[in-house]
């Protein structure tokens, strides 16, 4: 048999040849040198380093020079390039110098604007990186998946990715889909003990599982033979390079503008140019006699290189060239604050729609609740016994009337706590330090079963090499209850089971847990107080009901629990499921609650204000959720608490037509999900939905932004989702509400602040080159304009915390154009108030300081222009609120983009030297006195349209 050997690590890493599906298990972990306990840290980190991280190759990030070319590949870049060339060919060395020099800096801010955008997206998809469950150093424990190595021990269950080519050791009713590398439609039913020919296909090999292929029933375990480009999904890697650039709908809308304004700026450019060529050249050498196009050429070509400068410098401090990158750096870096906040998101487009948000459908359990269950009650043939003591510590007594009391009077209390440990997933870690209290590994409802049994001295431990599993029908939605099969080995007096003796070592006992409606109709028989077993009758049947109802008015979550022994029990898989579960002994019930989070109520109360509605949507059943629901406040006087039966005997008009007037929906399954998005949607609601299970998925992938669990869901719901729950707190929803409608208020603003800005300046050159003839700015002072303007201050709007009143105005109407009648108006009133105050310092410095070419008519157009965009940044940082009530200087990184550009603009005019080249001259007090006043207009015309808006809202 071959054995694995080192791969050489100057090669590309290949998939590993040896055939390890056709090598029994046991020796599969002796070729990987794998323990029982799995490897140890030290092994890990020394594998890592050789085989490398369990990664697919993606494609190499652009270099430099090919970013560089992408920022000069573009046509008025271009123009504006050769125009240059033309100029220093003419003698104009200094300006087209620094011409170039200026574009050449604007293309590497665009570079490190596009690598911080670069690197914040890469930064959000680390830590979005899925995880595995693995054994090392005898413990379990969950790690990045990309961190895995060949001879790691990991655990699969339904709706996890498998993370690495893995060769099974365990497969319980283990189904893996494996359409993405095989192909099969179906999933496929894996056999860990399975034995294979080497050369058998992909899809046949029942006793592997592949990475990237994703587990949708059962559960199982085994040893990892290939990672990253080593597996076989490392063969299609190729068709898996790359990063998708996703483009958001805002940032398509925002590409077009660009492009429009573009066309737009261009046109007037043209027409600049050839006003100017009318008014500063002789056309009539066109016509006239020895004349002729090349005499008027020769005649004309400074002017004419110089207009066309000055033409194509517009196009390109008019168009909003870095619009794309900013908004890509404004949503990834509030993409990153609301991970502060424990919200993933995973699609940047879904952070506009969560600003439009209407509906947040939430589940109960760990969302709106701690998700620390703590059993508080066991009922048993008609005797209520309480359980004290909280969370996962096994202080606590047995009390009936307020009295402790010994379960070995209470037999049959025993025999349920017995059955909640043996049909159960969960393990117990104790905390270093306190060996009273432990740690959950799985889901909270088992822990707390488990946590039960231990306070009347039973371990789950001890309970499994008693009674080891054998078999089992995992636990889904829609059957709402877990079969366990198990070998009476080793029974004692003592273990809380039912078995006194050793007549029935060797049977095995078929363990029942769910939902108690459903457990009770598999039921004949029930056990008594005292561990008899009788008879199931309608009265007692109805005695359990009415216990049930009681325990779940008191907000609790309940089990029914139950059981049947057999001589040997069936394969799982070898018979239908009713099999199974026929003829069972009924228990009992146990009740546990998870308290509500403190932080939820005024959460809700938030979203309330914002115009966001709260609709509770749980498995649980009608009295645990109205009685939770009322305790925080999302049940609503004269609203309704529906539940999945109610559902089913709605129609969907019905159902759309009252749907308002619902609040909780109870017992409900996955499809029950869908058809209350549906509803919701139809009414015109923009709906959130959360979901943690493989089949709550289609729902999550129908609301408007679905919401995964990233404790307790599924790697299935993750993928699906728009957004994931770090903490699984509802509370982190409404604060990703909150970040989104900021984002997006942000996004605004610099839209506002740049195109009011840029129309302006095409406004200026047109108007003063048909009034005066000449451009009242020269090339290089436009695109000095647009580096000191367009760069530093519009990143700073997109750092803003957002208006006082965010969440207390409605959800944004999803079509709703950014540019709406608000803005239009803003645009409009600063254009006006830009372009005349530019102007006036232009026609003033004409006039009263008249110099040589207009450098000082030039200068004082230059700083008024320059100046009054940089202040009114300062004021675009709220669109309703004035600026002293937001804080002049609360902004840092306004404040240094502020300060860094005024420095920048005013070295150009007082710094020795620069004068030469931006064609400008230091002002003094009297050209100040006029330019200081000017330039603050436009920002005071700003504040006084923000007053007149607020008094007509």
């Amino acid at each position: 048999m071959k054995k694995p050997t080192p791969q050489n690590e100057e090669t590309t890493p290949q998939p590993d040849s040896t055939p390890w599906h056709a090598i029994p298990a046991k020796e599969v972990l002796e070729h990987l040198k794998v323990r029982e306990g799995g490897l140890s840290a030290a092994e890990v980190a020394e594998r890592l380093a050789h085989y490398g991280p369990n990664q697919l190759t993606e494609a190499p990030r652009p270099s430099f020079l090919q970013l560089l070319w992408e920022q000069f590949n573009n046509f008025i870049v271009m123009l504006l390039i050769v125009a240059s060339i033309v100029s220093a060919l003419l003698g104009e060395w200094v300006d087209a110098s620094a011409i170039i020099a200026i574009v050449l800096l604007n293309a590497i801010l665009g570079i490190v604007q596009e690598r911080r955008a670069e690197e914040a997206l890469a930064a959000l998809k680390k830590l979005a990186s899925p995880e595995a469950h693995v054994l090392r150093d005898g413990k379990r424990e969950t790690v990045p998946a990309g961190e895995l190595v060949p001879g790691d021990i990991v655990y699969l269950e339904a709706g996890n990715h498998v993370p690495a080519d893995v060769r099974l050791l365990e497969a319980v009713n283990l189904q893996v889909e494996e359409a993405a590398l095989t192909g099969e439609s179906l999933p496929v039913q894996k056999n860990a003990a399975m034995k294979l020919e080497e050369n058998i296909p992909l899809g046949d090999r029942k006793n592997t599982a592949f990475m990237g292929t994703t587990v949708t029933y059962g559960r199982g375990r085994g040893v990892v033979i290939g990672t990253g480009m080593r597996s076989q999904l490392g063969l299609i890697a190729k068709m898996l390079e790359g990063v998708d650039q996703e483009e958001t709908p805002l940032q398509k809308r925002l590409d077009q503008l660009g492009k429009t304004l573009g066309w737009g700026a261009l046109a007037v450019c043209a027409v600049v140019f050839v006003v100017a060529v009318i008014e500063n050249t002789n056309l009539s050498l066109l016509t006239a006699a020895g004349g002729g196009l090349l005499a008027y050429l020769k005649a004309a070509k400074t002017e004419l290189v110089e207009f066309f400068i000055v033409a194509v410098s517009l196009a390109i401090a008019a168009v909003p060239e870095g619009l794309p990158a900013v908004v890509t750096i404004s949503l990834a870096l509030g993409m990153r604050e609301m991970i502060r906040r424990h919200a993933l998101i995973r699609r940047l487009s879904s952070v506009e729609t969560l600003g439009s948000a209407t509906v947040i459908c939430s589940d109960k359990t760990g969302t709106l609740t701690q998700n620390e269950m703590t059993v508080t009650r066991v009922w048993v043939d008609g005797q209520f016994v309480n359980v004290t003591g909280t969370g996962y510590s096994r202080r606590g007594e047995f009390q009936v009337g307020n009295k402790t009391v010994d379960l070995d009077k209470y037999p049959g209390i025993g025999t349920a706590l017995w059955v909640g440990a043996l049909n159960n997933d969960a393990q117990l870690e104790a905390i270093e330090g306190d060996d009273q209290s432990y740690r959950i590994v799985g889901d909270p409802t088992e822990g707390s079963l488990l946590i039960a049994a231990a306070k009347a001295d039973a371990y789950h431990v001890t309970l499994h090499e008693a009674y080891p599993r054998q078999d089992e029908v995992p636990f889904d939605s829609e059957r709402k209850r877990m079969v366990t099969i198990h070998d009476i080995k080793k029974p004692s007096a003592d273990d809380l089971s039912p078995f006194n003796n050793g007549k029935l070592q060797s049977w095995d006992v078929i363990a029942v847990k769910g939902a108690p409606d459903l457990v009770l109709d598999l039921c004949t028989s029930y056990q008594t107080i005292d561990d008899k077993t009788k008879p199931m009758g309608d009265d007692i049947r109805q005695r359990i009901r009415d216990a049930n109802d009681a325990m779940t008015q008191d907000a609790l979550r309940v089990l029914g629990l139950a059981y049947r022994v057999v001589e040997e029990a069936p394969k799982a898989e070898s018979v239908p499921v009713d099999e199974l579960e026929k003829d069972l002994v009924f228990i009992g019930l146990v009740g546990m609650i998870d308290p509500a989070r403190e932080e939820v109520k005024h959460a809700l109360e938030k979203a309330g204000h914002a115009g966001i509605r709260t609709v509770m949507i749980t498995g649980d059943y009608p009295n645990t959720a109205r009685a939770v629901a009322q305790t925080i406040g999302l049940l609503r006087p004269g609203h309704a608490v529906l539940t999945g039966a109610d559902l089913d005997r709605m129609s969907d008009d019905v159902l759309k037509s009252e749907i308002e007037q619902v609040d909780v929906f109870a017992r409900v399954s996955p499809e029950h999900k869908m058809r209350i998005v549906d509803a919701l949607q139809a009414n015109g609601e923009v709906v959130a939905m959360t979901g943690d299970g493989v089949n709550d998925a289609p729902a999550i992938k129908r609301a408007n932004i679905g919401v995964a669990m990233g404790i307790t869901g599924t790697d299935v719901a993750k993928e699906t989702a728009d957004m994931v729950l770090t903490d699984d707190n509802y509370v982190s929803i409404v604060d990703a509400v909150e970040q989104g409608r900021v984002i997006y208020s942000n996004i605004r603003k610099f839209v506002y602040y740049l195109l009011s800005c840029n129309v302006a300046e095409i406004l200026i050159i047109f108007l003063g080159t048909l009034i005066t003839k000449n451009s009242p700015l020269t090339a290089i002072q436009l695109l000095w304009l647009n580096l000191v303007t367009d760069g530093a201050p519009a990143l700073a709007l997109g750092t803003e915390k957002g208006d006082p009143d965010i969440m207390s105005r409605p959800p944004r109407p999803p079509k709703e154009p950014i540019i709406n009648r608000f803005m239009q108006v803003g645009i409009l009133t600063q254009t006006i108030a830009i372009t005349s105050v530019s102007l006036a310092a232009y026609f003033i410095g004409l006039k009263w300081f008249p110099t040589p070419s207009n450098l000082m008519a030039e200068t004082m157009a230059f700083v008024t222009l320059s100046a009054s965009e940089l202040f009114r940044a300062f004021t675009s940082r709220s669109e309703r609120y004035p600026l002293f009530k937001i804080g002049v200087f609360k902004n840092r990184n306004m404040n240094m983009a502020f300060l860094s550009s005024m420095a920048l603009l005013l070295g150009v005019v007082y710094i020795p030297g620069l004068n030469t080249v931006f064609n400008t001259l230091p002002m003094g007090w009297q050209q100040l006195e006029i330019v200081l006043p000017l330039l603050l207009v436009p920002s005071v015309v700003a504040e006084v349209v923000k007053m007149f808006a607020s008094r007509k809202n």
